[in-house]
C-alpha cells in the first residue's frame, strides 16, 4: 500500500485514537463583528509599506505591536487575504502580512527566483529589516508550504505554527493545480485565466472560476478582492510572467523530504482545516498533524474550502489566540 492510500485508509483510525484531536465547528459561518471598522481595499492600499531588500521591493501590511505574527498568503492572493484576521488579532500581536515574491504588490529584483526556498529567505530578510527575531506563523495554501520550510530552516525564529488548508508533503502539488501548470508552461495562465477573472467577475465566482472551488459562499471573492488580488498580476507582460513563474515553482514538490525534519520540530502546531476542500482534503491535515511532536490537533471548519480564512476570520482569530495562550 502506498503512503497516500495508507493515510486515506488510516485517517479514521487516527481520529478515533485522538491523535488528530478533531473538533467540528458547525457554526463557523456565524461571523462576529470585528472591532472598529473592518479593513477594505482602500485602507489596505493606503497602509501598504515597502521594504527595499536584495530580493526586491517587498510589499507588506503591518498593524499592532508586541510579539510578531507573520501571515503567509496563498496563490494567487496577497496579504489582503488576512485582513479580517488582522482586524481581530492586532490587539494581541504585531501582525505582518507580506506579499510573496511574484504575487501582490511586491516587485522582485530582476532575475530573482520566486520559488519556495527563495520565499523563505525573503521572509527571513524582511523580519531582519523589521527587527523581528521570532514570530507566530499563520499560513494558507502554497503559503503553508513556505511556512513549513521556514520552520525547518529557522526553527528558533518560530514560536508557533497555525496551518490552514495547504500543501503537505504527500499532496504537493495537488492534482487540481495541473491546469494552472499547463497554462503557466504555455504562458497563458496569468495573461488568460487570471485576466478573465478581472474582466468577468461573475465567472470568477462561478464553479469554473476561483470562487466555486476555493470559497464557501458565492459572494466571494468580492469585486474589490478580485481587483486587489488579480490586477497587479496582469498589469503587464512582466507581471504575468512572474505569476506564471510562481505557479511553475510549485511543480516540483517543495516539501519532498520534509517529513523527517518536521518530526524534529518542538514548536506547538495547530491545524485549522476547511472540511469541504477537495484540493487539500482532511486527510492532509491528519497526516501533517501526526508529524509534529507538539501537535495541538485539528479544528474542522464546517463547509470551509481552500480560502476559508478570508471568509471566517473569527475562526482564525479564535484558534490563533488559543494557540498563543491568550484566549
Amino acid at each position: 500500500m502506498d503512503r497516500r492510500a495508507f493515510f486515506e485508509v488510516g485517517a479514521s483510525a487516527l481520529v478515533a485514537s485522538g491523535l488528530a484531536s478533531l473538533a467540528t465547528d458547525a457554526n463557523a459561518a456565524t461571523a462576529k463583528p470585528a472591532p472598529g471598522k473592518p479593513m477594505d481595499a482602500a485602507a489596505f492600499h493606503a497602509a501598504r509599506r515597502f521594504a527595499e531588500l536584495r530580493f526586491g521591493r517587498i510589499a507588506f501590511y503591518e498593524r499592532g505591536q508586541g510579539n510578531a505574527a507573520l501571515f503567509i498568503h496563498g496563490f494567487p492572493l496577497n496579504g489582503f487575504q488576512w485582513r479580517g484576521a488582522i482586524d481581530r488579532l492586532s490587539a494581541h500581536r504585531r501582525c505582518i502580512a507580506p506579499d510573496m515574491l511574484g504575487l501582490g504588490y511586491t516587485e522582485p529584483a530582476k532575475g530573482q527566483s520566486v520559488g519556495p526556498d527563495a520565499q523563505v529567505e525573503m521572509l527571513a530578510a524582511l523580519l531582519d529589516h523589521l527587527h523581528v527575531t521570532s514570530v507566530d506563523l499563520v499560513a494558507n495554501d502554497s503559503g503553508g508550504a513556505v511556512a513549513q520550510l521556514f520552520a525547518i530552516r529557522f526553527p528558533k525564529r518560530v514560536r508557533s505554527l497555525l496551518l490552514t488548508n495547504c500543501d503537505v508533503e504527500i499532496n504537493s502539488p495537488p492534482p487540481q493545480l495541473q491546469p494552472v501548470l499547463d497554462g503557466a508552461h504555455a504562458g497563458t495562465f496569468a495573461d488568460g485565466m487570471l485576466r478573465q477573472l478581472i474582466t468577468d467577475k461573475e465567472f470568477a465566482r462561478s464553479d469554473k472560476g476561483i470562487g466555486g472551488g476555493c470559497y464557501t459562499y458565492r459572494v466571494h471573492p468580492t469585486d474589490e478582492a478580485i481587483d486587489t488580488y488579480i490586477e497587479p498580476l496582469t498589469r503587464n507582460k512582466e507581471r504575468c510572467a512572474l505569476a506564471d513563474a510562481y505557479g511553475l515553482a510549485l511543480e516540483k514538490n517543495p516539501l519532498a523530504g520534509a517529513e523527517a525534519q518536521l518530526k524534529r520540530l518542538r514548536l506547538p502546531v495547530r491545524l485549522v482545516w476547511g472540511e469541504a476542500d477537495d484540493i487539500f482534503p482532511l486527510r492532509d491535515a491528519v497526516y501533517v498533524a501526526s508529524l509534529f511532536p507538539n501537535s495541538r490537533g485539528i479544528r474542522r471548519v464546517y463547509g470551509g474550502r481552500l480560502f476559508f480564512p478570508e471568509e471566517f476570520p473569527d475562526v482564525i482569530a479564535e484558534e490563533a489566540q488559543r494557540l498563543w495562550g491568550i484566549a
